[in-house]
């Protein structure tokens, strides 16, 4: 039986395992490494966090992005988008240096057992841990608009279906949404040639401005620190202090986690949209209806004015329509907990589940990883600078479960099942709550 079991082989995962392996813990990483990155992102894409904010965590700091470009003959520079391909390496990179082999069957189903938890494998066989962490990054939280649900993915795709645009070269396409997702697609399909239109709610684009050099004189650091998640001492507190936000009480944390940072298009891709793509805002999909060769949306204001009844305000034919339309990480989505599972976990008023200020849900030794505790900690989680809190935040929480039952290696542990927990944990659920 392995102290701790890692699901999921991303950013989060990857950090949260080297932060294990240096904690001496016996541990297994299960997943395809970097796999959202390998296997959902279109080649031609960049990220949109500043290289410096773009490192997975180890506990030494020795495994950053600078330092693998270094080694390659490049520099991360800050102003300088790095390219989806050049992080997944990074990622690929990291795994090998700082983390245990990495094993990538895949898990189909995780259960508790006595002692701890029971994780079914894609192969038929299964393995054994005292703590599991959960870290199964974003695809598993897809959001697709409810006008667009059941269609065939030959009429309707979410924008992390997409590993390569190609298929869609020179057909007519419609990309819901207004985030970075949804244009840099539509400007990737543009400059291959495909007709792209952007159908989405907001009333206006909006639009990160580009970054000032990293060292300014002292008085505009002061006023706009930079930060990992932009400039400003609102984003400082969320991107370098997540465990007070997660002291703020849960109606504020779930206001933060559903407005902070809302939807924007890097300044480094505008220029490739407004003069190519199509735009339509204040509007939303209210039906989709197979049609010929393609789908015939059906178009509301998304805001009807006074008087308006928000009728329909006009249709429109396309080919194929790509869903840019984020990630919803509720606790309902927790692929692959069992349903017995998933059920017993107490959750935020947003469906998200609830976690501890180490990231242990409420069933004793599970914890989660990544964009599923945003609601917890805040916006940090949603991109990968929040390896950087979570990865020894989270370790540090499966050393205190462990040693509660029994210490790392000493056997199977007695870790508390639901229904007999202690008066702590049972102070800890309360807090959970709130």
């Amino acid at each position: 039986m392995y102290d701790l079991l890692v699901v999921g082989a991303g950013p989060y995962g990857l950090s949260v395992a080297a932060h294990a392996a240096s904690a001496g813990l016996s541990l297994r990483v299960l997943g395809r490494p970097m796999a959202s990155w390998r296997d959902h992102m279109p080649r031609g894409m960049f990220l949109k966090s500043e290289p410096w904010a773009s490192n997975l965590s180890d506990p030494e700091g020795r495994w950053r992005l600078d330092a693998y470009c270094a080694g390659r003959g490049t520099v991360a520079r800050h102003g300088e988008p790095v390219p989806v391909e050049t992080f997944t390496e990074y990622g690929l990179w990291f795994a090998r240096h700082a983390v245990p082999d990495v094993d990538e069957r895949a898990v189909t189903r995780l259960a508790p057992c006595p002692g701890g938890f029971e994780a079914g494998l894609d192969d038929g066989r299964s393995l054994t841990a005292r703590t599991v962490v959960l870290a199964v990054g974003v695809m598993p939280f897809a959001e697709v608009p409810t006008a667009l649900r059941g269609l065939p993915p030959d009429l309707v795709t979410h924008s992390g279906d997409h590993a390569d645009l190609g298929p869609l070269r020179g057909r007519d396409v419609t990309v819901v949404g207004a985030g970075q997702a949804a244009l840099e697609t539509a400007a990737l399909l543009a400059e291959q040639g495909s007709r792209v239109r952007i159908l989405a709610r907001a009333d206006q684009l909006r639009w990160n401005d580009a970054p000032p050099p990293r060292p300014r004189p002292w008085w505009r650091a002061v006023r706009a620190p930079h930060t990992a998640l932009g400039r400003g001492w609102r984003n400082w507190l969320y991107a370098e202090h997540p465990g007070l936000v997660h002291h703020l009480p849960a109606p504020t944390r779930a206001r933060i986690a559903a407005t902070a940072l809302g939807p924007a298009g890097a300044w480094w891709v505008r220029d490739r949209v407004e003069p190519s793509v199509e735009i339509h805002l204040g509007h939303r999909v209210a039906a989709a209806i197979p049609e010929g060769n393609g789908v015939r949306l059906e178009v509301v204001r998304h805001r009807p004015g006074p008087g308006a009844s928000g009728e329909r305000a006009w249709s429109l034919q396309t080919e194929h329509v790509i869903a840019a339309t984020g990630f919803r990480a509720t606790a309902d989505r927790l692929a692959p907990l069992t349903a017995e599972l998933r059920g017993s976990l107490l959750r935020l008023p947003d469906g998200s589940p609830a976690v501890g200020r180490d990231f242990e849900s409420s069933h004793p030794g599970l914890f989660l990883a990544g964009l599923v505790t945003a609601s917890a900690f805040g916006p940090a989680m949603r991109f990968v600078h929040g390896t950087a809190f979570t990865a020894p935040t989270l370790v540090r929480g499966v050393r205190r479960r462990l040693a509660a039952g029994g210490g790392a290696g000493a056997g199977v542990g007695a870790i508390p099942v639901p229904g007999r927990r202690t008066a702590r944990e049972r102070e800890r659920e309360t807090a959970t709550r709130g």
